[in-house]
């Protein structure tokens, strides 16, 4: 009987975690509880992700959003191009890349975002609990029609690169990250950037290399 009731959690544990693989990636979850709870779903015939995601921000000392990812160890490279739907009613409402070093609301991470309004930017949370500073942990570029970004970790180094529709990518900027882990998650994210509010986004020509 024991062995029974094993094998059938086993069978219902294998359901729930192939439930959540979504197109090349292994999981998706809330990061930090937001109000209004996300989603995200995959497209098989058009190889496009569809997004869906609340959270008051990805800033400060702990973050909120929606999060499609793989745990990757080592150097990688993740590309793909983004772009957030409809109006929206949040400017910086944004979507991209993320280097996550846990799930936990105030991990230190790094990310490549694209807004809602355009704004474009490399960003990051050098350590565990620590705050979030603008402009000095951030890196911009004052082009607003960006559709393709780039995410590459090289051990510390983590690099982001840009392109617009039809354009090669070129390097934004590159950031030094402090004895940063050899397991890493990695993956897009989406955040409605008001708790309020669900936002949808998409990302499509995804490519994750390690």
């Amino acid at each position: 009987m024991k062995l029974i009731l094993m094998a059938i959690g086993l069978f219902a544990f294998s359901i729930a975690t192939a439930q959540k693989k979504i197109g090349s990636f292994k999981n998706h979850t809330d990061i930090g509880k937001p109000t209004i709870p996300g989603d995200a779903t995959y497209n098989k015939q058009t190889k496009e992700y569809q997004l869906k995601g609340g959270g008051y921000n990805i800033w400060f000392k702990r973050d909120e959003f929606h999060y499609l990812f793989n745990s990757i160890k080592g150097d990688c490279m993740l590309t793909a191009n983004v772009k957030m739907l409809g109006t929206g009613k949040e400017p910086h409402r944004k979507i991209g890349w993320m280097l996550r070093e846990s799930l936990d609301e105030d991990a230190a991470h790094i990310c490549a975002v694209v807004h809602g309004d355009g704004f474009t930017v490399l960003q990051w949370r050098g350590e565990k609990g620590s705050a979030m500073r603008d402009p000095e942990d951030q890196i911009s570029t004052p082009q607003k029609n960006i559709e393709q970004i780039q995410l590459e970790r090289k051990g510390n180094l983590v690099i982001m690169r840009v392109a617009a529709a039809g354009e090669s990518l070129q390097e934004l900027g590159r950031h030094e990250m402090t004895n940063l882990k050899a397991e890493l998650f990695a993956g897009l994210f989406i955040c409605s950037h008001n708790a309020n509010n669900l936002e949808e986004g998409m990302a499509w020509n995804v490519t994750i290399a390690k």
